[in-house]
């Protein structure tokens, strides 16, 4: 009898992933190696995850602690690119999946596997992030996405586990799929899938109701050296520390809600409600920071980039060559993004109170319209604009405005001196 063959398998230890184990070996002929990266926001330990792997069947349970690894890695880098998908998503799962597939691959040459295997459905993204990433890293592997092969909805997910003497923290009367990390919390399914849908209370865990939050906020100074965040009020934290504190402050001043429907990569629109308080607060402070420490043209530049990279990362192109050519962009941009900002969160809000950074380019002796400290020279703008407006000029006057110069017939009042 040949021996069977060995899969390591993405585990969550939620709903999809523990059923997964059961039915690899029971549909695939697979011994299941589990693995669990821890990157925080889970509320589990590593004994819990692996109690319920071994428990579910799998040969081997591994778990590691990620969280520094993540943040410092994969967070920070799209933090100083400036990276929302749409503007909006700070994208907290599609970060974490090319560390979770580069895990997998690491474990998988460990354990001697045929194949790596993920939770995931024929309709996210998160398939397309784990199969690609793991495209890139190890060809040889073989890719398992048990949840998009079977024929089965999560009532039927659950009627399996409950034959087959699964424990799973999951119910009919709740659900919702949730996914977290230290960068935020993603919920979806239930009633979101009704846009028009206000989202439930219940929904919520990191933040609190605006309305009901402290009305006074509070205020606090986020320190930034060469664009990543190394501080609040003064006081030097590790890099997975700082985001927990931040989301803790701002969470409880109801900072971090996103309700957003979404233009997911395999075609469709799909509602979900995050929760990201450090991500919304230091997006803000960093995009801060960069206003009075970039030149004009790097900042706009960059911000066309940036939906570049979050694009990339949503997609899951993270182990690409341009994303690395952009983070090597990006780092460049940072080189002078070194000072402090003060936020005030309250009632729902982050606001701007102050930003200064060691080598900033505002000039208030150039900005000042106080004639007494202006170094400002007025005389050369009518030399700059007689320059800037000269094509423009030449235009108009060889090939005619491109405007209608016909009055514009509007209502008005005219007075005229008796």
């Amino acid at each position: 009898m040949s021996a069977r063959r060995r899969v390591v398998l993405a585990y969550s230890g939620g709903l999809d992933t523990s059923v997964a184990v059961r039915w690899l070996q029971e549909e695939m002929d697979f011994d299941v190696v589990t693995l669990t990266a821890d990157l925080g926001g889970e509320g589990r330990d590593a004994a819990t995850i692996s109690d319920r792997a071994l428990r579910t069947g799998a040969i081997a349970a591994h778990v590691v602690d990620a969280r520094r690894v993540f943040v410092e890695n994969f967070v920070f880098p799209t933090l100083a690119a400036g990276a929302l998908y749409e503007g909006a998503y700070p994208l907290a799962t599609a970060l974490a999946r090319p560390l979770i597939a580069k895990l997998l691959v690491d474990v998988a040459r460990e354990e001697g596997a045929d194949a790596v295997a993920h939770g995931c459905t024929g309709k996210g993204n998160d398939q397309v992030r784990f199969d690609v990433a793991t495209a890139a890293l190890a060809p040889e592997l073989e890719v398992v996405a048990p949840v998009r092969d079977w024929d089965m909805g999560r009532p039927q997910e659950i009627a399996y586990a409950n034959a087959h003497g699964i424990d799973v923290p999951v119910t009919a009367e709740s659900p919702y799929s949730v996914d977290a990390n230290l960068w935020g919390r993603s919920v979806e399914c239930g009633p979101l899938e009704d846009p028009w849908t206000e989202p439930p209370e219940e929904v919520y865990e990191w933040t609190a109701h605006p309305a009901t939050s402290d009305p006074k906020g509070e205020e606090l100074i986020i320190r930034f050296e060469h664009g990543e965040p190394v501080s609040i009020d003064g006081q030097a934290v590790l890099a997975e520390d700082l985001v927990l504190r931040l989301n803790s402050i701002a969470g409880r001043n109801g900072v971090g809600r996103i309700d957003h429907v979404e233009n997911r990569l395999v075609g469709i629109k799909s509602r979900e409600v995050y929760e990201a308080p450090a991500a919304v607060v230091l997006h803000a402070a960093h995009d801060a920071l960069e206003t009075v420490a970039l030149p004009r043209d790097v900042a706009h530049l960059k911000r066309q980039l940036a939906n570049e990279w979050a694009r990339l990362v949503y997609d899951g192109l993270w182990f690409g060559a341009l994303r690395t050519a952009l983070a090597a962009f990006v780092l460049a941009t940072q080189q002078h993004v070194t000072g402090e900002v003060r936020v005030r969160c309250r009632r729902g809000t982050v606001t701007i109170v102050g930003r200064r950074a060691q080598q900033s380019l505002y000039s208030n002796a150039l900005a000042t319209y106080d004639r007494a400290g202006d170094t400002f020279d007025h005389a050369a703008a009518r030399g700059f604009i007689e320059l800037f407006g000269l094509s423009l000029r030449t235009q108009a006057r060889v090939q005619g405005a491109l405007e209608d110069l016909q009055p514009l017939s509007l209502p008005r009042q005219v007075r005229r001196a008796s």
